[in-house]
């Protein structure tokens, strides 16, 4: 892997609580809004700078990306983000629930995304990608890290343990109770051992953030195609990312909700899908929680069971088509409840696992949708496997927390 390191533009110390922000693509533009509303020093006001126009904005308007660029440099010139004298690796540490990751934040080549030696594991939609892309060019920024992951390898966490050793440059609790702590590694000696290292490594996996290494990869395409004097070593060559261990990271469920029953009554879908599956009433969400692979929580008519599938039923040797999310779109959602495509039907919706299996209930209880699935999580192995057969699995299968945080590392060029 080509990484180089980086002149972070980042946050005075003080205020680096009030300017990281979620993801511009975990919230829509209200949440947004209303998130910002009591803090100007939100990146919110660039990741998702339609929230500084009136509010019936069409979200991809050209504005809104001259609106982020605005808000940037507004942020530059205040001094709320100040540059780095010189290019250095970052370790940014993320805490929820007792759990940790350490990742590395660096740049990486647009390079190893077209070769493929950065694998991807989901399709990527075109209007969205237009819109980072949008985004990216009219800043000439990356406002937000991609999460990549790679085969954990002790030298680099030797390396990562010693700086986490020293007194961090950042270190706060957001409103989500998600601890972040950074370091900054300055040592050119420690720098350039990063940097041959991950020389050897030859493959990371996109975790999460498709549309933003797309989009990153598709302007620097786009840049060095319009520039006649490209050289290689221009900035728009790499973009931001954050690269975590393997064995570092937590996948969560990512489950679904559909809103009618398909002119079946509840009877009758415990009836079908009695030929197929172990169905055994349980007497709440948590009982209802899949700890195994093929198991299935459901919620019906005010009762949580748990799906086991029965011995009888084959499952396929295919990486893809053996996962959970397969399995229930394949064997329960297209015959049972007619869900075809689960990237257009309406049908259907999708709840990350990290509102719990309470927010399925809560919106089958409330008559807006008409039966849940709770499913156990992809494995980050699962993931792997996956991307290095050149696979791409069901949308909406992984959902990573936590969330990494933009705005603590920015990248111009």
């Amino acid at each position: 892997m080509n990484i180089k390191p980086f002149r972070a533009f980042r946050p005075r110390r003080e205020l680096a609580a009030k300017i990281a922000s979620r993801p511009y693509d975990v919230l829509n533009t209200e949440e947004a809004r209303m998130e910002a509303k009591e803090n100007d020093y939100s990146f919110l006001r660039i990741v998702r700078s339609e929230i500084d126009l009136p509010p019936d904005t069409d979200v991809y308007d050209q504005k809104v990306y001259e609106k982020a660029r605005e808000n940037l440099e507004n942020f530059i010139k205040e001094g709320w983000l100040f540059q780095d004298a010189e290019p250095f690796y970052y370790v940014y540490k993320q805490e929820m629930n007792g759990h940790s990751q350490y990742g590395l934040v660096t740049s990486i080549a647009v390079e190893d995304y077209w070769s493929g030696k950065i694998k991807i594991h989901e399709l990527t939609r075109e209007k969205k990608e237009k819109d980072r892309i949008n985004h990216v060019k009219t800043t000439r920024t990356n406002t937000g890290p991609v999460f990549l992951t790679y085969n954990a390898r002790q030298e680099i966490n030797d390396i990562i343990a010693a700086q986490v050793a020293n007194p961090p440059e950042y270190d706060f609790v957001d409103d989500f109770n998600v601890r972040h702590t950074a370091w900054i590694i300055r040592e050119r000696e420690t720098i350039d051992q990063i940097t041959e290292i991950f020389h050897k490594i030859n493959v990371v996996y996109v975790a999460d953030g498709h549309h933003r290494s797309k989009s990153a990869a598709e302007t620097g395409k786009q840049l060095k195609a319009e520039n006649p004097h490209h050289t290689g070593e221009e900035d728009y060559n790499y973009f931001l990312c954050v690269l975590f261990p393997h064995d570092q990271l937590k996948i969560m469920d990512y489950n679904r909700v559909i809103n009618h029953l398909n002119g079946n009554t509840p009877l009758e879908i415990l009836d079908i899908l009695g030929k197929q599956f172990s169905i055994v009433k349980v007497n709440s969400a948590e009982e209802a929680k899949p700890d195994a692979a093929n198991t299935f929580g459901m919620y019906l008519e005010k009762q949580w069971y748990l799906l086991s599938l029965l011995d009888t039923v084959p499952i396929p040797r295919d990486p893809v088509e053996s996962l959970d999310v397969s399995l229930l779109q394949d064997l329960v959602l297209k015959p049972v409840f007619g869900i075809t495509d689960p990237r257009t039907d309406e049908g259907i919706d999708f709840v990350g696992g990290i509102r719990g299996l309470q927010e399925l209930q809560k919106r089958v209880g409330s008559g807006e949708m008409k039966v849940a699935f709770a499913l156990h999580p992809v494995s980050i192995r699962q993931l792997m496997d996956i991307a290095d057969a050149g696979k791409i699995m069901p949308p909406k299968s992984t959902w990573f927390e936590p969330k990494l945080r933009s705005g603590i590392f920015v990248r111009r060029f």
